[in-house]
């Protein structure tokens, strides 16, 4: 696992930006795996801006997100799929039918699990994922106690994460209380792996995943046993590192 402490959250997004474009410029059809959250809207910026100047292209791109919330529609504003619609996918030249995220309304959530590691294996699973770092150690939707050995599956989130959440949701929304989320397994086939941690809530969590054992109940630190894993993390979520 390689730590790269970067200056702030501007300069950890930069930093993830310049390892997304040499994959995207490597390779000829990259595989990405997307994740959602405040923490990864800096590099999304960067790559849109790279895309419109002709530094990158999607046009051969497939992608593959972490997860969904329960109950909301591609359409509805709080869903993930939406949020990648506007914080990504609209703005680059990525096709639609190339984007996936995990249904949220759909009629058999085991077939829709199964669907979705199929489409992944279909694609030669995923050449770079893109993770954030839960306080409570979680990746994806994988709460602790996750097995490592999970495939992507329907999750009952944490308090502490519906708590995270509850910002980017409008006036009168309740942050659903499952989510359908690629498992732990999953992520761990991903070819390389780019974990982002910015401010001072995450500095207990990056200890941890740096310092403490691989352990269930942090489903990060798996992460340790992955051959290509590089987290980046500003200044403020590294304070605690010894």
């Amino acid at each position: 696992m390689k730590l790269i402490e970067a200056k702030d959250y501007e300069d950890m997004s930069k930093q993830a930006c310049a390892l997304m474009v040499n994959k995207l410029n490597e390779l000829d059809n990259p595989v990405l795996g997307l994740a959602t959250g405040s923490t990864p809207v800096g590099l999304y910026e960067c790559l849109i801006e790279k895309y419109k100047q002709g530094e990158i292209t999607f046009e051969h791109a497939v992608s593959f997100n972490l997860d969904e919330y329960i109950g909301l529609a591609d359409d509805n504003p709080n869903s993930y799929h939406y949020f990648m619609n506007e914080k990504l996918f609209n703005h680059i030249n990525i096709p639609n039918e190339n984007t996936h995220v995990p249904s949220g309304v759909a009629e058999n959530y085991d077939i829709e699990c199964e669907q979705y590691e199929k489409m992944i294996k279909d694609a030669n699973n995923i050449d770079v994922q893109l993770l954030g770092l839960g306080v409570n150690g979680h990746i994806g939707f994988n709460e602790p106690g996750t097995p490592f050995t999970s495939r992507t599956h329907v999750v009952e989130l944490d308090e502490s994460t519906r708590n995270a959440n509850a910002h980017f949701f409008a006036s009168g929304w309740e942050v659903p209380s499952r989510a359908i989320s690629m498992g732990i397994e999953s992520i761990m086939e991903s070819k390389e792996i780019i974990l982002l941690a910015s401010g001072e809530k995450k500095a207990k969590a990056i200890a941890r995943l740096i310092n403490g054992d691989i352990s269930e109940l942090f489903p990060a630190s798996i992460l340790h046993k992955h051959s290509n894993v590089t987290v980046i993390a500003d200044k403020a979520a590294c304070a605690k590192l010894k």
